[in-house]
Protein backbone atom coordinates (compact mmCIF):
# COMPACT_ATOMS: atom_id res chain seq x y z
CA UNK A 1 0.00 0.00 0.00
CA UNK A 2 1.51 3.07 -0.70
CA UNK A 3 1.63 6.22 1.44
CA UNK A 4 1.09 9.57 0.66
CA UNK A 5 2.51 12.16 2.71
CA UNK A 6 0.59 15.83 2.68
CA UNK A 7 3.22 17.57 0.91
CA UNK A 8 2.65 15.14 -2.05
CA UNK A 9 -1.00 15.96 -2.35
CA UNK A 10 -0.73 19.17 -2.04
CA UNK A 11 1.17 19.76 -5.09
CA UNK A 12 -2.05 19.28 -6.77
CA UNK A 13 -4.86 21.25 -4.60
CA UNK A 14 -4.58 24.08 -2.36
CA UNK A 15 -4.55 22.11 0.50
CA UNK A 16 -4.57 18.84 2.01
CA UNK A 17 -8.12 18.28 2.99
CA UNK A 18 -9.20 19.77 -0.63
CA UNK A 19 -6.75 17.25 -2.13
CA UNK A 20 -8.66 14.10 -0.33
CA UNK A 21 -11.92 15.55 -1.44
CA UNK A 22 -11.08 15.92 -4.64
CA UNK A 23 -9.13 12.07 -4.71
CA UNK A 24 -12.57 10.84 -3.12
CA UNK A 25 -15.00 12.54 -6.02
CA UNK A 26 -12.66 11.33 -8.71
CA UNK A 27 -12.62 7.95 -7.33
CA UNK A 28 -16.56 7.45 -7.52
CA UNK A 29 -16.25 8.62 -11.24
CA UNK A 30 -13.36 6.08 -11.84
CA UNK A 31 -16.13 3.45 -10.38
CA UNK A 32 -18.52 3.86 -13.16
CA UNK A 33 -16.01 2.95 -15.42
CA UNK A 34 -16.44 -0.46 -16.52
CA UNK A 35 -13.05 -2.30 -15.88
CA UNK A 36 -11.13 -5.53 -17.06
CA UNK A 37 -9.87 -7.41 -13.85
CA UNK A 38 -5.92 -8.16 -14.73
CA UNK A 39 -5.35 -9.64 -11.43
CA UNK A 40 -3.16 -7.10 -9.30
CA UNK A 41 -5.57 -3.86 -9.92
CA UNK A 42 -4.65 -0.90 -7.77
CA UNK A 43 -7.27 0.54 -5.92
CA UNK A 44 -9.63 3.33 -6.80
CA UNK A 45 -8.40 5.89 -4.22
CA UNK A 46 -4.69 5.06 -4.13
CA UNK A 47 -5.64 5.67 -8.73
CA UNK A 48 -7.05 8.59 -7.54
CA UNK A 49 -4.35 10.09 -4.93
CA UNK A 50 -1.73 8.96 -7.97
CA UNK A 51 -3.41 11.58 -10.52
CA UNK A 52 -3.25 14.47 -7.86
CA UNK A 53 0.22 13.51 -6.76
CA UNK A 54 1.92 13.20 -10.33
CA UNK A 55 3.12 15.38 -13.28
CA UNK A 56 -0.10 17.36 -14.66
CA UNK A 57 -2.57 16.73 -12.05
CA UNK A 58 -6.48 16.85 -11.95
CA UNK A 59 -7.85 20.19 -13.25
CA UNK A 60 -10.89 20.65 -11.34
CA UNK A 61 -13.16 23.82 -10.08
CA UNK A 62 -14.30 24.63 -6.97
CA UNK A 63 -17.98 25.22 -7.26
CA UNK A 64 -19.99 27.61 -3.96
CA UNK A 65 -22.96 25.80 -2.70
CA UNK A 66 -25.98 28.19 -3.06
CA UNK A 67 -28.00 28.57 0.21
CA UNK A 68 -31.51 27.93 0.25
CA UNK A 69 -33.68 31.06 0.45
CA UNK A 70 -36.19 30.91 2.70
Amino acid sequence: MRVFTPNEITAGAANKYLAVLIASKYARVLNDFPRVSTGKEKKLTTRALEEIAGPGGIEYRVVPRKRPTE
